[in-house]
């Protein structure tokens, strides 16, 4: 048996026990804007991190200026705020940085 009809008979029979059943988003269109909005180089990489469960640096100080601003919205006492308002800027150009160094990276 070749390995096509091999993994095909493993598929068929994984949707014949259902394994497939419970799936997420089971009858939904795949949404493929993602991964062609990715820079081609980076496809794979970004996927196996998805995949992993593992956020790609760019979604991770993403999520820290966040939270960041939800502090901010939630801190009175005024040094304190002065201190996460720069933490977010720091953050904040970090991150335009990192998107600076992927356009170069991607044209280059």
């Amino acid at each position: 048996m070749n390995f096509d009809k091999a993994v095909e008979a493993i598929i068929k029979e994984a949707q014949e026990r259902g394994d497939f059943d419970n799936l997420k988003g089971k009858g939904k269109p795949i949404d493929l804007n993602a991964y062609f909005e990715t820079p081609e180089d980076l496809r794979l990489a970004y996927s196996v991190l998805k995949n992993a469960e593992i956020a790609a640096p760019e979604v991770e100080l993403l999520q820290e200026i966040a939270a960041l601003k939800e502090r901010l919205t939630s801190t009175f006492e005024e040094t304190q705020r002065s201190r996460i308002k720069k933490l977010i800027q720091g953050k904040q150009m970090e991150f335009n940085l990192m998107l600076e160094r992927r356009k170069k990276h991607s044209r280059g």
